[in-house]
C-alpha cells in the first residue's frame, strides 16, 4: 500500500491520505526529514535557575556546618530565611543532600555501650540456673497474675515457682532464698535472667553478691539469649489442660501445683534424651538410661532382623548445655572467618 500513498497524498492533501491509510502525520514527516546525526558528546544542558558550582558548595557547606548539622533542611531554610539570607529553596537543598548521599537523619543519635553476648555452660545439675516472670490472666480484662519460675539449664527441671500479683525486687530477692532453700539448700554458680526491673534490681543485685552467685543478663532486645525459661513457658501455656484465664491466685497455684509436678516427674524432656527432669537433677537418669539401653539389647537379641542387624541405643543424654554456645574454631584454621563460620 506505500506505492499508492504519494499519489492519494498529491490528489486530497497530507492530512486527508495519512486518515485513509491510518498513518500519523508527524511519522510520515520524520521519516522525510530526518535529523542530521550527532557528532560527539551533546553539550550537558543547564537551567537558567541552576545554582552555580560555587553556589552548591555553599549551601552544602552550611548545611554541613556545626550549627546546622543536626537541622532538617526546612529548619536551616526558616532560620536563615529570619536572619535576612535566602540561598535556595528546601527542594534544593533536599536535592543536594540526596545527590551526596546525606538525606537520612540528620540528628544525632544517640550511642549506647555494646553488650556483650553472655555465653554460659553447665555439665552438671547446680550450675547455672535460669529464671523469667510471666503474666497469666486473670478473671477480667487488665487483671494479671505474674508467674516466678527458676529452672536449671541442664536438667530442666524448675527448682522453685511462686505467684504474686506484683513484680518487684524484693519479691524477687525472697523468690531466689526460696529457690535455695527448695533445693536444699544448694546454690548455683550463676544465675541467669533477662533485663526486667525486678532482674537488675539493687535488691537483687545485692543478694547474689552477698551469696556468691555470678549474675548474668540477657542482652536489651534478644528473647533468644534466655532460651531455657522462654521453652519452659511455651511449654505451660500449650498445655492443652492451660486455662484462658484464672478465677483467682488461689485457681492459678493449683494449676501450676499440678502442671510443675507434672513437668518435673512425669513429662519426657527431648532435650534431656526423653527422660524426666527431677531424673536428670538427681542422678538417677543414668540407671534408667542403663535399664533403656538392656531392654533395647534384649529386643534385638530376640529380633535382629527388625533392626537391621544394628544393636539399637536410646538417645544419649546430654553431657554439656549453653546459653549460646561459642563458636567452635578449627585447630587448623584459627582466622576470624572461621571463627564466624562456626
Amino acid at each position: 500500500m506505500d506505492e499508492y500513498f504519494p499519489a492519494l497524498e498529491a490528489s486530497v492533501g497530507t492530512v486527508k491520505a495519512c486518515a485513509v491509510f491510518g498513518r500519523s502525520r508527524a511519522t510520515v514527516h520524520r521519516r522525510r526529514n530526518p535529523r542530521p546525526p550527532v557528532h560527539g558528546p551533546r553539550r550537558p544542558f543547564h537551567h537558567p535557575a541552576e545554582l552555580s558550582d560555587d553556589e552548591r558548595e555553599q549551601v552544602l557547606a552550611v548545611l554541613d556546618s556545626a550549627r546546622f548539622a543536626d537541622k532538617s533542611p526546612g529548619q536551616v531554610w526558616a532560620i536563615l530565611l529570619d536572619e535576612g539570607v535566602y540561598l535556595c529553596s528546601q527542594a534544593t537543598m533536599y536535592r543536594l543532600l540526596r545527590e551526596r548521599g546525606q538525606s537520612g537523619e540528620r540528628r544525632a543519635q544517640a550511642v549506647r555501650p555494646p553488650t556483650s553476648k553472655p555465653e554460659l555452660e553447665a555439665d552438671r545439675p547446680n550450675l547455672v540456673w535460669s529464671w523469667d516472670i510471666t503474666k497469666l490472666k486473670g478473671p477480667v480484662r487488665g487483671v494479671y497474675y505474674l508467674l516466678y519460675v527458676i529452672i536449671d539449664i541442664f536438667s530442666r527441671k524448675v527448682i522453685h515457682w511462686e505467684i504474686w500479683p506484683t513484680e518487684n525486687g524484693t519479691l524477687a530477692g525472697e523468690f531466689i532464698q526460696n529457690a535455695i532453700a527448695a533445693n536444699n539448700n544448694v546454690a548455683p554458680r550463676s544465675i541467669h535472667a533477662d533485663r526486667g526491673t525486678s532482674m537488675t534490681s539493687n535488691t537483687v543485685t545485692g543478694l547474689l553478691a552477698l551469696l556468691g552467685i555470678d549474675q548474668s543478663h540477657s542482652r536489651p532486645h534478644v528473647s533468644n539469649d534466655n532460651p531455657y525459661s522462654e521453652a519452659q513457658f511455651k511449654t505451660l501455656k500449650y498445655c492443652p489442660a492451660f486455662p484462658g484465664r484464672f478465677g483467682s491466685i488461689e485457681d492459678a497455684n493449683v494449676f501450676c501445683g499440678q502442671f510443675f509436678h507434672y513437668y518435673n516427674h512425669e513429662h519426657r524432656h527431648s532435650g534431656i534424651a526423653m527422660h524426666t527432669p527431677a531424673s536428670v537433677h538427681d542422678g538417677t537418669a543414668v540407671h534408667i538410661q542403663a535399664r533403656r539401653i538392656a531392654t533395647l539389647h534384649a529386643a534385638f537379641q530376640a529380633h535382629p532382623e527388625r533392626f537391621r542387624g544394628r544393636r539399637p541405643y536410646p538417645p544419649a543424654l546430654p553431657t554439656k548445655v549453653w546459653i549460646n554456645q561459642p563458636p567452635v574454631i578449627s585447630e587448623t584454621d584459627t582466622s576470624p572467618q572461621s571463627a564466624q563460620v562456626a
